[in-house]
């Protein structure tokens, strides 16, 4: 396996080992508890970073597009936003 690849499989891997308990965008199962705002800020590295992988391979619009609407989905949900910070 590539080290790209690597990279992604790590990442998912902890996209979804490390969550919030009673997460209720999520199962609500947490197989590694972690604070909300290390759920947060690990959704904002592995988003950006696809943002940024687009951006090192010179696909400059599509880098700006999935930075744009990871912002927009934030701003769609505050609510959980405010709650994971509260966590």
């Amino acid at each position: 396996m590539g080290p790209r690849r690597c990279l992604a499989a790590r990442r998912s891997r902890a996209w979804g080992t490390f969550a919030v308990l009673n997460d209720p965008s999520r199962s609500g199962r947490a197989p590694v508890p972690v604070p909300g705002a290390v759920r947060l800020a690990l959704e904002f590295v592995v988003l950006s970073g696809g943002a940024a992988g687009f951006h090192l391979a010179g696909h400059t619009i599509p880098a700006i597009i999935m930075a744009l609407l990871i912002v927009i989905s934030y701003a769609f949900s505050l609510d959980r936003l405010a709650w994971l910070l509260r966590q």
